[in-house]
């Protein structure tokens, strides 16, 4: 079971769960909720780490933007160094998947000397993304109109409960290699809902000019970058280039995934965390 904890830091309260023993590790996603179901991808890391799940500003329980504070990528980097702190860690592993693992390459290319290493995938260090025609969210693809009303549905706060779901499931399919892992990824206790106003400010203040990959070739972070070879979300080949630019960067694959290797592969994903 996770459990909750209000961390009072520097810049805020914020609202963490937390499971496991071990070396301290923090998990977190751009733009989601989390709360003590805890979360598919942070379960992974359990049984090997101390995990710190946690809900950034404005989600949650956790303090929202202020005029100094806000939703910006980097003043999330700081969020995370003032819980890091608060928690007095001198150091400790972050992971992130999605926007998630961006978040993780931008925490190593701003605070390195605060990283034991990082653990990121389905990710890309650009927004070439969403030029891509093999992404669904660049305009060429097939999927894209109806990703678009998806989203829009979410946002909007009289969207009833079961168009909700209905929604999430048809995205949640758009992401999975195989049908069938739809009941992995919906059968067990998860939170992680996403939070309109992060993802609305990342994708129209910051995604217009976000590029990591000038910095990355001067980060010195030991990174374990992951991508599953289907990946509908952020192409597979986003992965090979951010492990490719990064000096101390492994990649891992995985073969019969597409945006969720630690629903769709559990087994080799779970054996990927135990080897870092």
């Amino acid at each position: 079971m996770w459990k909750q904890q209000l961390i009072e830091t520097t810049r805020g309260t914020f609202e963490v769960f937390v499971a496991g023993e071990g070396k301290p590790l923090c998990v977190t996603h751009l733009y989601s909720e989390f709360d003590d179901r805890g979360n598919l991808f942070a379960n992974a890391f359990v049984p090997h780490y101390e995990t710190y799940l946690v809900n950034l500003r404005g989600c949650g329980q956790s303090d929202g933007p202020t005029a100094r504070y806000t939703y910006a990528m980097d003043e999330t980097v700081f969020d995370l160094e003032a819980i890091r702190e608060a928690l007095g860690f001198q150091l400790w592993t972050f992971a992130g998947h999605s926007t998630g693992g961006m978040l993780a390459l931008a925490y190593a290319t701003q605070c390195p000397k605060s990283l034991t290493q990082i653990v990121a995938g389905g990710l890309c260090a650009s927004n070439a993304y969403m030029y891509n025609p093999k992404s669904i969210y660049c305009k060429e693809n097939p999927n894209n109109v109806r990703i678009k009303e998806i989203l829009a549905m979410l946002a909007d706060p009289t969207s009833s409960r079961e168009m909700r779901q209905a929604g999430s499931k048809e995205w949640a399919l758009m992401s999975l290699y195989d049908a069938k892992s739809y009941e992995k990824l919906t059968s067990r206790p998860n939170s992680g809902k996403t939070v309109s106003k992060r993802l609305d400010y990342f994708s129209y203040e910051e995604l217009p000019t976000f590029d990591l990959r000038p910095l990355l070739p001067s980060v010195q972070t030991k990174a374990a970058i992951y991508g599953g070879r289907y990946d509908a979300q952020c192409p597979y080949e986003y992965a090979v280039e951010a492990a490719t630019l990064m000096p101390n960067a492994v990649l891992t694959t995985f073969e019969k995934s597409n945006h969720n290797p630690f629903v769709e592969e559990e087994e080799a994903f779970l054996q990927f965390v135990a080897t870092l």
